[in-house]
This record gives structure tokens, C-alpha cells and sequence, in this order.
């Protein structure tokens, strides 16, 4: 941090115009069955730029998601710390996560557990408002806008139940974008998906992101799905104590075509990235055993 910069702890963000979201040499470090140790990440430096769809790649059990779940709030780093950062009037300004916070919006995997069964398709997207105690009547026309957005305008008086599982990923979108969050974390939300609803909602997350704008933070273990959202890709080492490899920039033209040279050329470039990591980890693990 520079000299003249703040540091503080207040929840004003929201009404100042970070430029990006950092992560400052973050490790996080958790108890085993043991009672030992085992360290997930170690000296994790990324920023993400403000507008970014950024995606973080790596092997399974590399620390994405505990990664992004230090973003969210969920549970706070062993070591370093995760700031968004600014600038106003030429006095640099750092607020770092402490908590949970509707700047935040989390997009799970599993959207069968994260919507509510006994709200239809609107109530769930509205629920994030009147938790807040907001004036539904107020949040009425944005639901109609964010359903009309992920192709469900017409499915709002349904039940979870009565939808596909492309269908309830729409429904969890939508309920993020209503609480106009700055950033949203996505933990490979499609990974359970057929390939075909996949690719459709990967194309429909894509053009999502550039209508609104929004900040995206991306897990997966997909080199095609991180081509075609990213904007920079972070490549993780294997874990344990993971930390970024490498980081590539996807300056692709959009809608991005899986079989044009450039995109065909840097899967192999990832692929081989993440085939060196997979071996690493497997002879870590024989040595250790």
C-alpha cells in the first residue's frame, strides 16, 4: 500500500468506485482429521480488475473454491488479505473483506440446494430484496428485467421442481442480478449440467456479462468454459499450499468459436499447463506416501 493510502473498514464501497478486487500474498490454512494441519493456498497475488470475467482453472481440490469462498465472506484468510481498491481524488483507498456483503453475490453449483422449493421462480429471485426489507412492489420491474434476461420472462409463476436444472442455474443468475451486486462469484455453477445445456448457458452467461457489465468471479476445472467466458484465466498450481501458476489473457472476439486456430491453440497451451500441475501433485502425493 502506498504511503498516502487509507486503510479502513468501512462497509462505504458500495458508494465509491473501486478499481479492483486484490488478493494480497492470501493463504488459507485448516485443521485436519488429525489434528494437524493442511495449508489449501499459500501466497495467492491476484487483482481483479473492475469488469473483469475473471476465471480461476486449476486441478480439483487446488483451492478455487476455497479461494472464492474468502471473497464471499465465508471464512476469512490464514495469512495476507483480500481488498478492493480505488482511487478518489488521488488518495488511494483499500477496504479489505471481513464478511459477507450484498457488494457479493454467490452462484453455486448445485442450484437444486440453493433455490427454495416452496417459492415459485419470481419469489425466489425476489427473496434477496425482501430479506433486505426492501419494497417488493419496488423490485417487481427489475425481477421482470433480470427473468426476461436469463430467458425465463415466461416461467415465473413455476416451481423449482417444474424446471430443468439449466432452467434453476437461470433462476440463480437472475436472483444475483437483482441484488445488483459488484461482483459476482460463480463456483463452477454449470459443472452438473448435459454438455449441450452447458455450452447454451455458457454462450448465455457470456452475453449476460456484457450487457451488464458485471464484475465475474469464475472457479472451474473446464480449460473450454474458461476460454470462452474469460477475460484472464489464472492458472492454479496443484494443491496442497496451491498458488497461481500463470496467468493468460483471452483477447478473443465474442462469440468466441472453439474451433478457430487461437482458441484451439491456447487449450493447448492450458492443457499442458494443467497435465504438468496433475503430474506434480500425483508425485507429491507418492512421496508423501
Amino acid at each position: 500500500m502506498n504511503a498516502g493510502a487509507t486503510h479502513d473498514r468501512a462497509s462505504n464501497r458500495r458508494t465509491r468506485q473501486w478499481s479492483a478486487l486484490q488478493f494480497q500474498h492470501v493463504g488459507k490454512v485448516f485443521a485436519d482429521s488429525r489434528g494437524g494441519q493442511y495449508a489449501a493456498t499459500r501466497d495467492v497475488n491476484v487483482s481483479v480488475r473492475r469488469g473483469d470475467f475473471y476465471c480461476l482453472l486449476g486441478p480439483s481440490g487446488c483451492g478455487k473454491s476455497t479461494l472464492l469462498g474468502m471473497v464471499a465472506g465465508f471464512d476469512p484468510p490464514t495469512s495476507g488479505e483480500i481488498v478492493f481498491v480505488g482511487d478518489d481524488a488521488g488518495v488511494e483507498w483499500t477496504s479489505p473483506i471481513f464478511a459477507a456483503g450484498v457488494d457479493r453475490s454467490m452462484i453455486f453449483q448445485d442450484a437444486a440446494e440453493a433455490l427454495f422449493p416452496w417459492l415459485d421462480v419470481e419469489e425466489n429471485v425476489l427473496f434477496g430484496p425482501r430479506l433486505r426489507a426492501a419494497r417488493a412492489r419496488g423490485y417487481a420491474g427489475s425481477a421482470t428485467r433480470y427473468l426476461h434476461m436469463v430467458g425465463l420472462q415466461d416461467h415465473g409463476h413455476k416451481f423449482p421442481f417444474e424446471l430443468s436444472g439449466g432452467m434453476k442455474q437461470r433462476v440463480q443468475i437472475a436472483r444475483a442480478l437483482i441484488m445488483e451486486p459488484d461482483i459476482l462469484l460463480m463456483d463452477e455453477p454449470f459443472a452438473a449440467l448435459d454438455a449441450i445445456t452447458k455450452r447454451l448457458l455458457q454462450t448465455e452467461m457470456s452475453r449476460i456479462w456484457q450487457e451488464t457489465g458485471k464484475t465475474v468471479l469464475y472457479v472451474t476445472h473446464d480449460i473450454v468454459e474458461a476460454l470462452i467466458l474469460g477475460t484472464r484465466i489464472a492458472v492454479m498450481t496443484s494443491g496442497p499450499e496451491a498458488t497461481i501458476r500463470d496467468e493468460i489473457v483471452v483477447d478473443l472476439p465474442r462469440p468466441r468459436r472453439t474451433t478457430d486456430a487461437e482458441f484451439v491453440e491456447l487449450v493447448k497451451i492450458l492443457e499442458g499447463m494443467l497435465l504438468e500441475e496433475v503430474h506434480k501433485g500425483r508425485r507429491a502425493q507418492g512421496a508423501l506416501t
